[in-house]
């Protein structure tokens, strides 16, 4: 039987969407003969399913199973597993992306060096046409430091986690991750740590894992930086620290009740009417864009054989 490729990657961020040239790369993979099919619509997968002998989707309901019994592999460039069973019937097999960690290390690395170097400084803030009567160097004179000699604590050390912690080691950070079977120990570990990364799963029970008792853990020089899941993190308690001087800094590139597929209600962050703390830096869920996402994608599937 030849085998279909169905791919259904339509999504609002270019990045996440299957174009020609991610589209002519995946032909180039799969074994010759095969057909690779692009659908933009829920509909047209559903048509083209039950010929699909691959299917690369962000979404799938488990009741679809039943409409595809050519299915041999169902694969999602994400690696967070809420849109997406984790189980499938015998024979078919279920991959999350795992090639992540080379994006997100950049952008835990870029702010990293960013924070050290007093980059979000409310000093710096003054408008440049301003300086002629309010120069900020000064100001600034005590407020940056080098990132080499620092230490990080990684919660969550799989396969992103590791990533994250060498490209820190790169930089002369000195890096502990800690997965489930070391969690026990990671609350002394956060006593002495600069930066606090977490890059936790939402399905395992991580939901308010960073509160109140292990913020009062960390030393007043530690920054939080978060690329897992909003749901790790008690926001509320975070606010608190953060505008009591309790911890310098935190960054946070995901949230409870985000708009989108992840949903909910939105946390204290997301639906805060006044201004944000000058030391929280955020960014939209957006820590793993990059022009070549779905080339990465593809080429994991081919590397792991799945193609």
């Amino acid at each position: 039987m030849k085998n279909l490729y169905l791919v259904w990657l339509a999504w609002p961020e270019k990045c996440f969407r299957a174009d020609a040239e991610a589209l002519r790369l995946l032909e180039s993979l799969v074994p010759a003969g095969s057909d690779v099919e692009s659908v933009s619509t829920e509909s047209e997968f559903l048509a083209r399913l039950p010929e699909a002998t691959h299917a690369i989707v962000w979404n799938f309901r488990s009741e679809w199973f039943a409409r595809a019994g050519s299915l041999r592999l169902l694969a999602t460039p994400a690696a967070g597993r809420e849109l997406v069973p984790t189980k499938g019937p015998d024979g078919v097999k279920i991959h999350f992306g795992g090639f992540h960690g080379a994006i997100i290390a950049e952008s835990v690395a870029a702010f990293v060096l960013a924070w050290a170097r007093g980059f979000f400084r409310p000093e710096v803030r003054v408008p440049v046409d301003d300086w002629g009567r309010r120069w900020p160097r000064v100001a600034m004179g005590d407020k940056c430091r080098r990132v080499a000699g620092t230490r990080a604590v990684i919660a969550g050390y799989g396969r992103i986690g590791k990533a994250i912690g060498a490209k820190l080691e790169a930089l002369g950070v000195s890096v502990k991750g800690f997965g489930r079977s070391s969690a026990a120990e990671l609350p002394s570990a956060a006593r002495e740590a600069d930066w606090f990364v977490m890059a936790l799963p939402g399905d395992t029970g991580t939901d308010g894992f960073l509160g109140e008792s292990l913020i009062a853990e960390l030393p007043r020089r530690a920054v939080v930086v978060n690329i897992g899941r909003g749901n790790a993190v008690d926001e509320a308690a975070l606010l608190k620290a953060l505008e009591d001087g309790r911890i310098a800094g935190a960054y946070l590139d995901v949230f409870r009740g985000e708009p989108g597929p992840l949903g909910g209600e939105p946390g204290p962050i997301l639906s805060r009417t006044s201004g944000l703390p000058w030391n929280l830096v955020t960014t939209p869920h957006s820590s793993a864009f990059s022009g070549d996402y779905l080339e990465m994608c593809f080429r994991e599937l081919g590397d792991e054989g799945l193609l």
